[in-house]
């Protein structure tokens, strides 16, 4: 008889996002005359720009030639993608990368996931808490992380690195050894931010211990403030420690179009073993690259007109996260996050429970959030609001929101 991958079974629930659009959906449903204003799921609202449609467009009218047709591409990504990466996210900021280290995806939540395909089962993994969720449960899903605890809504392997307000929600590296593990920043849920010493620490942990950091950065082109990082290959050491995730979804609108980036430097080495060649292999095996059109569109934004109006883009979402932060911080609320992030943290008054807040902010605001302690234990008593949507309605919702209390 066929036997199921039972780490499934342990699976709590439905996936987080999943379940908070349900709600949405059973509220909408019930109030049809509720116009709702989404700041809960981080998906972009602004169009491609007009740089990245030129080259799209270009590159389908090739491929209706003989001459320009592309079938299958490599799969760790075209070279003159790869190039520009190198050069503009990388050699621009003093940082040596090779094309041969960066492997082009469809998704840098598909690589933080698929990234564990070339690691044994019987690492210890650690988390933030509170936790973008790919994290904990792709590695539910292979078998690291032991059995779900419902009660205490975590589980029973992995090593959960508090981050609250008492240390600005950045966690610091944990007494005890650990092989692998997840940072995030700027950070989703939270929006904070490390700073160049904080990560040192994490790398020379690393470093000391043989661990593995992998460093999710799909935000980082909402970072403004020249003390924080952009990459943790800034920092001296992380060659040999790290591996790092990027994603073009929120820097130039591509949630819609799926394409990302992950860096593996040739040096990285465990067990004898380099870790790019492991990925390289994974890769060639279970992806066939992310389409050409695609890719001309991504390297179009690291021309100089792309890159201009892209910033725009990001200059929109920005300012929608300080109207977001300073309106609710000036009647009353405790927001963190949403200077160098798109996303806000915001603490429920007077003890309130995370669902309980969501629901309130629903019913008497019409606004949808995202339940803090969907993101783990210690995300209880906040919400998750994102920069990503219209001005206009961001507005109108921080001035609802406001009403509440």
């Amino acid at each position: 008889m066929v036997k199921v991958n039972e780490n499934f079974l342990k699976m709590p629930g439905s996936y987080l996002f999943s379940d908070v659009a349900k709600r949405i959906a059973a509220y909408t449903s019930a109030h049809p005359d509720a116009r709702i204003t989404k700041l809960s799921i981080g998906d972009v609202t602004r169009p491609l720009v007009p740089a990245v449609i030129k080259a799209m467009h270009d590159a389908v009218e090739e491929m209706g030639t003989f001459e320009g047709f592309h079938g299958y591409g490599p799969e760790q990504g075209y070279l003159f993608l790869r190039e520009a990466i190198a050069q503009n996210d990388y050699a621009y900021r003093g940082v040596a990368i090779s094309p041969d280290e960066i492997f082009v995806s469809d998704g840098a939540k598909s690589d933080c996931g698929n990234i564990g395909d070339i690691f044994g089962v019987d690492n210890t993994v650690a988390v933030c808490d509170p936790v973008y969720p790919v994290y904990a449960d792709t590695n539910a899903m292979a078998g690291r992380a032991g059995d779900y605890l419902e009660q205490m809504g975590r589980w029973s392997k992995l090593t959960y690195l508090p981050c609250v307000e008492e240390n600005g929600f950045s966690p610091e590296p944990p007494k005890e050894k650990v092989d692998i593990i997840y940072l995030c920043f700027p950070n989703n849920p939270t929006g904070a931010v490390v700073t160049r010493e904080q990560l040192k620490a994490w790398v020379d942990y690393a470093n000391a211990n043989g661990s593995i950091i992998l460093y999710d950065s799909a935000y980082e082109a909402f970072i403004h403030d020249p003390e924080v990082p952009h990459s943790i290959f800034e920092i001296e050491g992380a060659r040999t420690c790290a591996i790092e995730f990027r994603s073009f979804s929120k820097t130039a609108g591509f949630t819609g179009n799926r394409c990302a980036y992950t860096v593996i430097p040739l040096e990285l080495e465990r067990g004898g073993t380099k870790l790019n060649g492991l990925w390289n292999r994974r890769q060639c095996t279970k992806f066939n690259g992310v389409p050409y059109v695609i890719q001309r569109g991504a390297a179009a934004i690291y021309t100089p007109e792309g890159h201009a109006q892209v910033m725009e883009s990001i200059e929109y979402y920005r300012n929608n996260s300080k109207i977001i932060r300073e309106s609710l911080a000036s009647a009353g609320y405790q927001c963190f996050g949403g200077s160098n992030a798109p996303y806000i943290w915001l603490k429920a008054p007077g003890g309130m429970g995370s669902w309980d807040f969501f629901s309130l902010l629903l019913d008497k605001a019409n606004v949808a959030t995202t339940p803090g302690v969907g993101f783990g234990p210690r995300g209880e008593g906040f919400v998750r609001l994102t920069a990503f949507g219209d001005a206009e309605a961001t507005k109108n919702a921080v001035e609802r929101i406001k009403k509440v209390f």
